[in-house]
């Protein structure tokens, strides 16, 4: 096969997963994204995160491919929890998985969601890509009026830009995202305002409430040629109901991200973490926690209660629909912690505080 030929494969296999693959980034010396000042992470065209892996190649990227023994996906994989029809308002803090890495956070009377992904495919086209197994936890129409919308990064299955417009249309809600996004979303829609920040920046959500960008071990493209272009992040919300942190995807590395927040934020009350899209180890390993590592991270983080996400929806990487839940199960016995402590979500379920 032509090494054209090899490259659309890849690139059609893995465009969800990988967002574009980084043999391809060399080719753009500008960033169409952000035009900055250079930092401690972004080198004047691309960022990097504090322990950043080094982007992976054509053939790695093909090892995996051919090699790729995974495990089949049901067409469809309903939720046992109904659609969540939410309150307007809730002072107390109620989290709504909408699926994936979706969800909806009520607290102190605000209605936040993060990385709102509405689309049948995580995917930059309609007609290819992952595919929905289970329709939204909670429904575009049933949504509260929303004050805020927090993008974690740029990844399609976190990043939908026609939700995200239509939410701009419908509620008019400040748009909180990590530097060059903003280019990115206003693509959809010029009119929208986004509220652009680097990490170590924080916004005023109202209600008492801050919303604080710190760093993740991950990384961002929409294509083949914009790898590390727009910075990603995870966030930290704060508040009269305690410390949020929340993670959108992130390698656990060597554990520092998740000290960091604990010694500047505190052990936090929740943390919304990803526990899916981990094999194969190999390839996933710096940019996706398995539950073992998430289990980890809880510890380090000292969080009292954690709810896990990235798993169930979109098939992404190898492992089954259902190992997720199974090995963050395993994890916790191993830790010695119970298995109320961290619940692998479900789209429509329900968690307060």
């Amino acid at each position: 096969m032509k090494r054209r030929s090899l490259l659309a494969a890849a690139s059609a296999a893995t465009v969800m997963t990988l967002g574009g693959v980084g043999y391809a980034a060399h080719r753009r010396s500008r960033n169409p994204y952000y035009q900055g000042p250079k930092s401690d992470h972004f080198d004047g065209v691309r960022f990097h995160s504090p322990e950043q892996a080094a982007d992976k190649d054509l053939a790695e990227v093909i090892r995996w491919q051919l090699a790729r023994q995974g495990e089949a996906w049901p067409k469809s994989f309903p939720s046992p929890f109904a659609a969540d029809k939410p309150p307007e308002r809730s002072d107390a803090l109620r989290v709504a998985l909408i699926g994936h890495a979706s969800y909806l956070f009520q607290v102190a009377g605000r209605n936040i969601l993060v990385d709102p992904v509405f689309a049948k495919r995580a995917s930059p086209v309609a007609f290819a890509g992952p595919k929905r197994v289970n329709p939204p936890g909670v429904a575009f129409a049933d949504l509260p009026p929303i004050d805020a919308v927090l993008i974690t990064h740029n990844h399609y299955d976190h990043l939908d830009g026609p939700a995200v417009a239509r939410l701009w249309q419908a509620h008019q809600p400040l748009i909180v995202a990590p530097l060059g996004n903003d280019a990115i979303l206003r693509s959809y829609d010029e009119t929208m305002h986004v509220e652009p920040r680097d990490w170590g920046e924080s916004v005023d959500l109202g209600g008492g409430l801050s919303v604080h960008l710190v760093p993740a071990n991950h990384w961002s493209a929409r294509g083949l040629n914009d790898r590390r272009m727009a910075l990603w992040c995870a966030y930290v919300i704060t508040g009269p109901h305690g410390v949020h942190y929340h993670v959108g995807d992130s390698g656990l590395g060597d554990g520092g991200i998740f000290r960091a927040v604990r010694e500047r934020f505190g052990a936090p009350r929740l943390a919304t973490l990803p526990i899916g899209a981990y094999e194969p180890r190999w390839f996933m390993q710096p940019q996706h926690m398995n539950p073992h590592d998430a289990v980890a991270a809880v510890g380090l983080l000292g969080a009292e209660q954690a709810l896990g996400h990235h798993w169930g929806t979109f098939r992404l990487t190898d492992e089954g629909v259902e190992r997720p839940p199974e090995a963050l199960a395993a994890a916790l016995r191993e830790a010695g912690h119970p298995e109320e402590r961290f619940l692998p979500m479900r789209p429509g379920q329900v968690w307060t505080a």
